[in-house]
Protein backbone atom coordinates (compact mmCIF):
# COMPACT_ATOMS: atom_id res chain seq x y z
CA UNK A 1 0.00 0.00 0.00
CA UNK A 2 1.34 3.43 -0.96
CA UNK A 3 2.23 5.83 1.81
CA UNK A 4 -0.39 8.50 2.46
CA UNK A 5 0.43 12.12 3.13
CA UNK A 6 -1.48 14.97 4.72
CA UNK A 7 -1.36 18.00 2.45
CA UNK A 8 -2.69 21.55 2.58
CA UNK A 9 -3.59 22.98 -0.83
CA UNK A 10 -3.70 26.78 -1.09
CA UNK A 11 -5.24 28.18 -4.26
CA UNK A 12 -5.69 31.84 -5.19
CA UNK A 13 -7.86 32.11 -8.29
CA UNK A 14 -7.70 34.65 -11.09
CA UNK A 15 -10.59 36.56 -9.50
CA UNK A 16 -8.03 37.71 -6.94
CA UNK A 17 -10.53 37.85 -4.09
CA UNK A 18 -8.97 35.41 -1.64
CA UNK A 19 -7.52 31.98 -0.92
CA UNK A 20 -9.21 28.58 -0.93
CA UNK A 21 -7.58 26.23 1.57
CA UNK A 22 -8.06 22.45 1.62
CA UNK A 23 -6.48 19.86 3.86
CA UNK A 24 -6.49 16.44 2.23
CA UNK A 25 -5.09 12.97 2.80
CA UNK A 26 -3.82 11.06 -0.23
CA UNK A 27 -1.11 8.80 -1.60
CA UNK A 28 -0.87 11.04 -4.66
CA UNK A 29 -2.08 8.24 -6.92
CA UNK A 30 -5.24 6.31 -6.07
CA UNK A 31 -6.54 7.55 -2.72
CA UNK A 32 -8.05 10.85 -1.68
CA UNK A 33 -9.93 12.13 1.35
CA UNK A 34 -10.95 15.68 2.22
CA UNK A 35 -10.30 16.68 5.81
CA UNK A 36 -11.20 20.37 5.78
CA UNK A 37 -12.06 23.19 3.34
CA UNK A 38 -12.09 26.88 4.20
CA UNK A 39 -12.09 30.17 2.30
CA UNK A 40 -10.06 33.21 3.36
CA UNK A 41 -10.98 36.54 1.79
CA UNK A 42 -8.16 38.96 1.00
CA UNK A 43 -8.23 42.24 2.88
CA UNK A 44 -9.32 45.19 0.76
CA UNK A 45 -5.77 46.46 0.27
CA UNK A 46 -4.47 43.21 -1.23
CA UNK A 47 -7.57 42.89 -3.41
CA UNK A 48 -7.29 46.45 -4.75
CA UNK A 49 -3.49 46.33 -5.15
CA UNK A 50 -3.66 43.06 -7.06
CA UNK A 51 -6.22 44.23 -9.60
CA UNK A 52 -4.62 47.66 -9.98
CA UNK A 53 -1.27 46.02 -10.67
CA UNK A 54 -2.49 43.18 -12.90
CA UNK A 55 -4.41 45.55 -15.14
CA UNK A 56 -1.13 47.32 -15.97
CA UNK A 57 0.84 44.18 -16.90
CA UNK A 58 0.36 43.17 -20.53
CA UNK A 59 3.85 41.86 -21.39
CA UNK A 60 7.18 40.84 -19.93
CA UNK A 61 8.44 44.43 -20.12
CA UNK A 62 5.58 45.58 -17.87
CA UNK A 63 6.32 42.77 -15.43
CA UNK A 64 9.95 43.90 -15.15
CA UNK A 65 9.10 47.61 -15.12
CA UNK A 66 6.74 47.12 -12.20
CA UNK A 67 8.99 44.64 -10.38
CA UNK A 68 9.16 46.71 -7.18
CA UNK A 69 5.39 46.78 -6.84
CA UNK A 70 5.17 43.11 -7.82
CA UNK A 71 7.68 42.13 -5.12
CA UNK A 72 5.94 44.23 -2.46
CA UNK A 73 2.59 42.63 -3.23
CA UNK A 74 4.18 39.17 -3.31
CA UNK A 75 5.42 39.66 0.23
CA UNK A 76 1.96 40.73 1.43
CA UNK A 77 0.34 37.73 -0.23
CA UNK A 78 2.94 35.36 1.26
CA UNK A 79 2.33 36.77 4.75
CA UNK A 80 -1.41 36.30 4.20
CA UNK A 81 -0.86 32.63 3.33
CA UNK A 82 1.36 32.18 6.41
CA UNK A 83 -1.50 33.38 8.62
CA UNK A 84 -3.80 30.81 7.02
CA UNK A 85 -1.37 27.98 7.75
CA UNK A 86 -1.03 29.08 11.37
CA UNK A 87 -4.79 29.54 11.83
CA UNK A 88 -5.47 26.03 10.51
CA UNK A 89 -3.16 24.77 13.26
CA UNK A 90 -1.48 22.01 11.32
CA UNK A 91 0.49 20.31 14.09
CA UNK A 92 1.92 17.54 11.93
CA UNK A 93 5.43 18.65 10.94
CA UNK A 94 5.30 16.23 8.00
CA UNK A 95 2.33 17.99 6.41
CA UNK A 96 3.00 19.21 2.87
CA UNK A 97 1.81 22.63 1.72
CA UNK A 98 0.86 23.05 -1.93
CA UNK A 99 1.31 26.80 -2.42
CA UNK A 100 -0.02 27.92 -5.79
CA UNK A 101 0.28 31.66 -5.25
CA UNK A 102 -1.56 34.43 -7.08
CA UNK A 103 -1.10 34.52 -10.86
CA UNK A 104 -0.11 38.03 -11.92
CA UNK A 105 0.97 37.23 -15.49
CA UNK A 106 0.68 34.21 -17.77
CA UNK A 107 1.83 34.16 -21.38
CA UNK A 108 2.26 30.85 -23.17
CA UNK A 109 4.00 32.45 -26.15
CA UNK A 110 6.61 34.15 -23.97
CA UNK A 111 6.91 30.92 -21.96
CA UNK A 112 6.29 32.57 -18.61
CA UNK A 113 3.79 32.10 -15.82
CA UNK A 114 4.40 34.29 -12.79
CA UNK A 115 2.66 33.50 -9.53
CA UNK A 116 3.01 35.86 -6.57
CA UNK A 117 4.16 33.75 -3.66
CA UNK A 118 7.59 33.39 -2.04
CA UNK A 119 7.99 29.73 -1.15
CA UNK A 120 11.21 30.24 0.78
CA UNK A 121 9.72 33.03 2.88
CA UNK A 122 6.61 30.94 3.55
CA UNK A 123 8.85 28.13 4.82
CA UNK A 124 10.72 30.53 7.09
CA UNK A 125 7.44 31.78 8.53
CA UNK A 126 5.79 28.39 9.03
CA UNK A 127 8.53 25.73 9.05
CA UNK A 128 6.29 23.54 6.91
CA UNK A 129 7.39 21.67 3.79
CA UNK A 130 6.40 24.03 0.99
CA UNK A 131 5.85 22.95 -2.61
CA UNK A 132 5.39 25.89 -4.97
CA UNK A 133 6.13 27.14 -8.50
CA UNK A 134 4.16 24.26 -10.03
CA UNK A 135 4.22 25.54 -13.60
CA UNK A 136 7.90 26.22 -14.30
CA UNK A 137 9.10 22.69 -15.07
CA UNK A 138 6.26 22.14 -17.52
CA UNK A 139 7.14 25.36 -19.35
CA UNK A 140 10.82 24.37 -19.46
CA UNK A 141 9.73 21.15 -21.16
CA UNK A 142 7.77 22.88 -23.89
CA UNK A 143 4.40 23.07 -22.13
CA UNK A 144 2.20 26.07 -21.44
CA UNK A 145 2.13 25.59 -17.67
CA UNK A 146 -1.65 25.13 -17.64
CA UNK A 147 -4.15 23.64 -17.02
CA UNK A 148 -2.78 21.67 -14.04
CA UNK A 149 -5.86 20.01 -12.56
CA UNK A 150 -6.60 17.20 -15.10
CA UNK A 151 -4.78 14.47 -13.18
CA UNK A 152 -6.93 15.32 -10.14
CA UNK A 153 -10.09 15.32 -12.24
CA UNK A 154 -9.14 11.82 -13.37
CA UNK A 155 -8.86 10.73 -9.74
CA UNK A 156 -12.30 12.18 -8.98
CA UNK A 157 -13.76 10.27 -11.92
CA UNK A 158 -12.20 7.05 -10.61
CA UNK A 159 -13.11 7.58 -6.95
CA UNK A 160 -16.72 8.54 -7.73
CA UNK A 161 -17.08 5.78 -10.34
CA UNK A 162 -18.22 8.24 -12.99
CA UNK A 163 -19.23 6.85 -16.35
CA UNK A 164 -16.59 7.69 -18.96
CA UNK A 165 -15.87 9.60 -21.05
CA UNK A 166 -16.65 12.69 -18.96
CA UNK A 167 -15.96 16.39 -19.40
CA UNK A 168 -15.13 18.54 -16.38
CA UNK A 169 -15.88 22.20 -17.04
CA UNK A 170 -14.20 24.52 -14.56
CA UNK A 171 -15.47 28.10 -14.65
CA UNK A 172 -13.03 30.30 -12.79
CA UNK A 173 -11.65 33.57 -14.11
CA UNK A 174 -10.80 31.53 -17.21
CA UNK A 175 -12.93 28.58 -18.28
CA UNK A 176 -11.13 25.31 -18.92
CA UNK A 177 -12.06 21.71 -19.57
CA UNK A 178 -10.69 18.28 -18.80
CA UNK A 179 -11.90 15.29 -20.78
CA UNK A 180 -11.27 11.98 -19.02
CA UNK A 181 -11.58 9.07 -21.41
CA UNK A 182 -10.15 6.35 -19.20
CA UNK A 183 -9.63 5.80 -15.48
CA UNK A 184 -5.96 5.07 -16.06
CA UNK A 185 -3.42 6.19 -18.59
CA UNK A 186 -2.26 9.75 -18.91
CA UNK A 187 -2.71 9.69 -22.67
CA UNK A 188 -6.44 9.32 -21.97
CA UNK A 189 -6.54 12.88 -20.58
CA UNK A 190 -7.19 15.99 -22.62
CA UNK A 191 -7.43 19.54 -21.35
CA UNK A 192 -7.26 23.17 -22.40
CA UNK A 193 -8.50 26.64 -21.54
CA UNK A 194 -11.47 27.47 -23.74
CA UNK A 195 -11.96 31.16 -23.11
CA UNK A 196 -13.16 33.66 -20.51
CA UNK A 197 -15.02 32.42 -17.47
CA UNK A 198 -15.83 34.97 -14.80
CA UNK A 199 -13.07 37.44 -15.69
CA UNK A 200 -14.96 39.75 -18.06
CA UNK A 201 -18.11 39.80 -15.93
CA UNK A 202 -16.17 40.38 -12.70
CA UNK A 203 -14.08 43.17 -14.21
CA UNK A 204 -17.12 44.95 -15.61
CA UNK A 205 -19.03 44.75 -12.32
CA UNK A 206 -15.98 45.80 -10.29
CA UNK A 207 -15.34 48.85 -12.49
CA UNK A 208 -18.97 49.96 -12.71
CA UNK A 209 -20.29 49.31 -9.21
CA UNK A 210 -19.23 48.74 -5.61
CA UNK A 211 -19.62 44.97 -6.07
CA UNK A 212 -16.89 42.41 -6.81
CA UNK A 213 -19.01 40.12 -9.00
CA UNK A 214 -22.53 39.46 -10.26
CA UNK A 215 -23.95 37.34 -7.46
CA UNK A 216 -26.10 34.51 -8.84
CA UNK A 217 -26.13 36.29 -12.22
CA UNK A 218 -28.76 38.76 -10.98
CA UNK A 219 -27.52 41.80 -12.92
CA UNK A 220 -27.27 39.78 -16.12
CA UNK A 221 -30.83 38.54 -15.63
CA UNK A 222 -32.31 42.05 -15.63
CA UNK A 223 -30.18 43.72 -18.34
CA UNK A 224 -30.52 43.64 -22.11
CA UNK A 225 -27.98 42.20 -24.52
CA UNK A 226 -26.57 44.71 -27.01
CA UNK A 227 -26.63 42.72 -30.25
CA UNK A 228 -24.15 44.90 -32.16
CA UNK A 229 -21.52 44.83 -29.41
CA UNK A 230 -22.12 41.12 -28.86
CA UNK A 231 -21.44 40.31 -32.52
CA UNK A 232 -18.34 42.51 -32.58
CA UNK A 233 -16.99 40.72 -29.50
CA UNK A 234 -17.59 37.29 -31.03
CA UNK A 235 -15.83 38.25 -34.25
CA UNK A 236 -12.85 39.56 -32.27
CA UNK A 237 -12.63 36.36 -30.22
CA UNK A 238 -12.88 33.94 -33.13
CA UNK A 239 -10.07 35.77 -34.93
CA UNK A 240 -7.74 34.97 -32.03
CA UNK A 241 -5.33 32.07 -31.92
CA UNK A 242 -7.48 29.32 -30.44
CA UNK A 243 -4.77 26.67 -30.63
CA UNK A 244 -3.39 27.79 -27.28
CA UNK A 245 -3.80 25.49 -24.32
CA UNK A 246 -3.88 28.37 -21.85
CA UNK A 247 -4.98 31.97 -21.46
CA UNK A 248 -4.37 34.86 -19.09
CA UNK A 249 -7.28 37.02 -17.97
CA UNK A 250 -5.55 39.93 -19.72
CA UNK A 251 -6.02 38.09 -23.02
CA UNK A 252 -9.59 39.40 -22.83
CA UNK A 253 -10.87 42.89 -22.11
CA UNK A 254 -14.16 44.69 -21.61
CA UNK A 255 -13.45 47.70 -23.83
CA UNK A 256 -16.07 46.64 -26.38
CA UNK A 257 -18.80 47.14 -23.74
CA UNK A 258 -17.87 50.75 -23.04
CA UNK A 259 -20.91 53.02 -22.83
CA UNK A 260 -23.42 50.38 -21.74
CA UNK A 261 -25.30 50.54 -18.44
CA UNK A 262 -24.17 48.31 -15.57
CA UNK A 263 -26.97 45.83 -16.23
CA UNK A 264 -26.76 45.83 -20.04
CA UNK A 265 -22.98 45.47 -19.95
CA UNK A 266 -23.23 42.55 -17.53
CA UNK A 267 -25.85 40.86 -19.68
CA UNK A 268 -23.87 41.34 -22.89
CA UNK A 269 -20.66 40.02 -21.33
CA UNK A 270 -22.48 37.08 -19.78
CA UNK A 271 -24.11 36.22 -23.12
CA UNK A 272 -20.71 36.50 -24.83
CA UNK A 273 -18.96 34.32 -22.25
CA UNK A 274 -21.73 31.71 -22.30
CA UNK A 275 -21.75 31.56 -26.09
CA UNK A 276 -17.99 30.92 -26.23
CA UNK A 277 -18.18 28.15 -23.62
CA UNK A 278 -21.28 26.49 -25.10
CA UNK A 279 -20.14 26.57 -28.71
CA UNK A 280 -16.60 25.41 -27.86
CA UNK A 281 -17.90 22.45 -25.83
CA UNK A 282 -20.11 21.47 -28.76
CA UNK A 283 -17.24 21.61 -31.24
CA UNK A 284 -14.94 19.59 -28.99
CA UNK A 285 -17.58 16.90 -28.51
CA UNK A 286 -17.85 16.44 -32.27
CA UNK A 287 -14.25 15.36 -32.83
CA UNK A 288 -12.46 12.28 -31.54
CA UNK A 289 -12.72 13.50 -27.94
CA UNK A 290 -16.40 12.60 -27.84
CA UNK A 291 -18.28 13.09 -24.56
CA UNK A 292 -21.92 13.44 -23.63
CA UNK A 293 -21.76 14.26 -19.92
CA UNK A 294 -20.45 17.51 -18.40
CA UNK A 295 -19.67 18.17 -14.74
CA UNK A 296 -19.35 21.85 -13.81
CA UNK A 297 -17.12 23.17 -11.03
CA UNK A 298 -15.62 26.55 -10.09
CA UNK A 299 -17.23 29.78 -8.90
CA UNK A 300 -18.97 30.37 -12.22
CA UNK A 301 -21.31 27.45 -11.57
CA UNK A 302 -23.16 29.71 -9.10
CA UNK A 303 -23.96 32.26 -11.80
CA UNK A 304 -27.40 31.02 -12.80
CA UNK A 305 -27.65 33.32 -15.81
CA UNK A 306 -24.28 32.21 -17.15
CA UNK A 307 -25.19 28.53 -16.77
CA UNK A 308 -28.49 29.11 -18.60
CA UNK A 309 -26.62 30.91 -21.37
CA UNK A 310 -24.11 28.06 -21.73
CA UNK A 311 -26.93 25.53 -22.03
CA UNK A 312 -28.67 27.71 -24.59
CA UNK A 313 -25.54 27.75 -26.76
CA UNK A 314 -24.87 24.01 -26.70
CA UNK A 315 -25.35 22.69 -30.22
CA UNK A 316 -26.25 19.20 -29.10
CA UNK A 317 -27.73 17.41 -26.12
CA UNK A 318 -25.53 16.93 -23.05
CA UNK A 319 -26.21 15.66 -19.57
CA UNK A 320 -25.06 18.52 -17.32
CA UNK A 321 -24.60 18.33 -13.55
CA UNK A 322 -22.80 20.22 -10.78
CA UNK A 323 -19.83 18.59 -9.08
CA UNK A 324 -21.56 19.28 -5.75
CA UNK A 325 -23.97 16.46 -6.66
CA UNK A 326 -21.04 14.09 -6.20
CA UNK A 327 -20.52 15.20 -2.61
CA UNK A 328 -17.65 17.51 -3.57
CA UNK A 329 -17.78 21.23 -2.80
CA UNK A 330 -17.30 22.88 -6.18
CA UNK A 331 -15.61 25.89 -4.58
CA UNK A 332 -12.64 23.84 -3.41
CA UNK A 333 -11.80 21.49 -6.27
CA UNK A 334 -8.70 23.46 -7.25
CA UNK A 335 -7.37 23.89 -3.71
CA UNK A 336 -7.84 20.15 -3.16
CA UNK A 337 -6.10 19.60 -6.47
CA UNK A 338 -3.03 21.56 -5.39
CA UNK A 339 -2.87 19.58 -2.19
CA UNK A 340 -2.87 16.48 -4.40
CA UNK A 341 -0.30 17.95 -6.82
CA UNK A 342 1.94 18.80 -3.87
CA UNK A 343 2.01 15.13 -2.90
CA UNK A 344 2.74 14.05 -6.47
CA UNK A 345 5.50 16.66 -6.72
CA UNK A 346 7.03 15.49 -3.44
CA UNK A 347 7.01 11.91 -4.78
CA UNK A 348 8.51 13.08 -8.11
CA UNK A 349 5.43 11.89 -10.01
CA UNK A 350 4.29 13.72 -13.16
CA UNK A 351 1.58 16.37 -12.87
CA UNK A 352 1.38 17.51 -16.52
CA UNK A 353 1.30 15.61 -19.78
CA UNK A 354 1.59 16.26 -23.53
CA UNK A 355 -2.20 15.99 -23.93
CA UNK A 356 -2.91 18.48 -21.12
CA UNK A 357 -0.32 21.26 -21.53
CA UNK A 358 1.56 20.39 -24.76
CA UNK A 359 4.73 19.54 -22.84
CA UNK A 360 7.14 17.21 -24.64
CA UNK A 361 6.92 14.47 -22.00
CA UNK A 362 5.15 13.85 -18.66
CA UNK A 363 6.60 16.35 -16.19
CA UNK A 364 6.89 16.49 -12.45
CA UNK A 365 6.49 19.95 -11.01
CA UNK A 366 6.71 22.04 -7.90
CA UNK A 367 9.83 23.27 -6.14
CA UNK A 368 10.28 21.85 -2.65
CA UNK A 369 11.48 23.87 0.36
CA UNK A 370 11.92 21.85 3.52
CA UNK A 371 15.10 23.11 5.21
Amino acid sequence: MSKKYTSLGLMSGTSGDGVDASIINSDGVNTFETIKDKYYEYDSNIYKDFHFLKERIFNLYDLKRLSKEVNELERKITLFHAKIIKELSINNDKTLVGFHGQTIYHNAIEKISRQLGDGKLLYQLTKKRIIYNFRENDILNGGEGAPLTPIFHQLIATKKKIKLPICFLNIGGISNITIVKNKKGYDELFSKDIGPGNCLIDTWVRKNSDKKFDRDGHLASIGKKNEIIFEQAQELYYNRNKEKKSFDTNDFDISFSRGLSLEDGTTTLTEFTGSIIGETLSLLAKDDKIFEDIIICGGGRKNNTLIKTIKKNLLQKFKISMIDNLGIDGDFVESQAFGFLAIRSYKKLPITFPSTTNCKKPCSGGKIVEN
